[in-house]
């Protein structure tokens, strides 16, 4: 009979040990304290949900990625959540149904069925922020901001910028009249960048419509862009000059406020374009091949709860965050180790004063020396000197 290793953990499944699970947590309390101050209410949603309502407008992606298992007490399909942000859209649209702007944040474990890429875990820890109620180019000035201070806090350094507006090409697209799998198809095209497949695929519209649909697939590169397509856009619909007026406004306000950081601008990118609805960002490092934080807006993804509402937001992987960040990689030093003396009622009181001042004490068990002090990750010790309790270096 084969032996089960039964310690054997699903790949991209892992656990946490010490101390790296001490820096993940200090990482998580740091950065929900930043949100705090900038407005943000922390929320904390289930794990599992019933599946119609896990997915609402989020596309295949996320289908793909989601643990399917039926409730044996509804006998309806559930998910394991693979994205915490639907579950915030519906906490604003249906469960608080406040008026104007909500700010609400979250920091949960989530599960993948298919891993984004073959490096990446499937049990991430997702962290983030969403504002909802407001449809200004503000809020995504806000979101963006917060994300980039996120980052400032972790130490994550080199970070550079990646942003766009699914908003130009789904206006283009309209005007075009495109639908269903031809929209999609050129859709496609534009990801690749496939600039002979897109000039095929438009060779049929409208000439001047063709022609800017093709010129998005090469208006990328720095803030010189977005000036070239304001001349190339002057006369596109509405929609697609609005949605670049954004963007402008967006990577404006972000040069003044972040003057060192590389902005990146690509009109087609089109992350999550069956999601989002407005500006996309990414914030990339180097030595990492996937984003290690991104967002967008995502606009009247609550109609589905029952309340239609602007929505921009971003996330991250908490362990990737302490991963790549200087600032949170040393867990806190050492602690005071206490020696075993139940009897003892001013051993005791010392021990008590000390944690209440927020200090680490490990008190000794049975027969445990001080010997014993250094493999708990302690640097001093509490010894009676003159008939009172004193904490002293551990050499001492």
């Amino acid at each position: 009979m084969a032996t089960v290793e039964r310690w054997l953990l699903p790949d991209g499944i892992e656990e946490v040990l010490p101390p790296e699970a001490e820096r993940i947590e200090q990482a998580r309390r740091s950065v929900l304290d930043l949100f705090r101050r900038w407005g943000y209410e922390l929320v904390i949603t289930p794990h599992a949900e019933f599946l119609d309502s896990l997915l609402t407008g989020t596309g295949q992606e996320l289908d793909l990625k989601t643990f399917k298992v039926v409730d044996p007490l509804s006998g309806r399909q559930m998910g394991l959540r693979a994205d915490i942000t639907p579950q915030v859209a519906r906490i604003d649209a249906h469960t608080l149904r406040r008026q104007g702007p909500s700010r609400l944040c979250y920091a949960g474990s989530v599960l993948h069925a298919k891993p984004r890429s073959l490096a990446t875990s499937r049990s991430p820890i997702q962290l983030g922020a969403e504002l909802y109620g407001d449809s200004s180019a503000s809020s995504d000035i806000e979101v963006i901001c917060l994300m980039l201070e996120t980052l400032e806090l972790a130490g994550v350094e080199q970070v550079h910028m990646d942003l766009g507006h699914v908003g130009v090409y789904r206006g283009l697209a309209q005007a075009a009249g495109l639908a269903g799998e031809a929209e999609q198809r050129l859709f496609d095209a534009l990801q690749r960048k496939a600039v002979e497949e897109v000039a095929v695929l438009t060779e049929s519209l409208d000439a001047s419509i063709a022609g800017l649909i093709r010129a998005l697939a090469r208006l990328c590169g720095g803030r010189e862009v977005l000036d070239e397509a304001a001349q190339l856009l002057a006369e596109a619909p509405d929609a697609v000059r609005d949605a670049l007026a954004s963007l402008i406004t967006i990577a404006d306000t972000l040069a003044v406020r972040y003057p060192s950081l590389p902005l990146y601008f690509d009109l087609a990118e089109l992350r999550g374009y069956h999601y989002h609805t407005g500006v996309v960002f990414a914030a990339f490092v180097p030595g990492m091949g996937d984003a290690i934080a991104q967002g967008g807006r995502y606009d009247d993804v609550g109609a589905a709860f029952g309340r239609a509402r602007p929505a921009t937001g971003f996330s991250t992987d908490l362990k990737s965050l302490v991963a790549y960040g200087e600032s949170m990689t040393q867990p806190s030093a050492g602690g005071v180790w206490a020696p075993a003396d139940p009897a003892d009622s001013a051993l005791w009181g010392s021990i008590t004063e000390l944690r209440g001042r927020g200090v680490r004490v490990v008190q000794a068990l049975g027969d445990q020396s001080v010997a014993c002090a250094g493999a708990a990750g302690c640097d001093h010790q509490l010894v009676r000197v003159e008939g009172a309790w004193q904490v002293v270096p551990l050499s001492a």
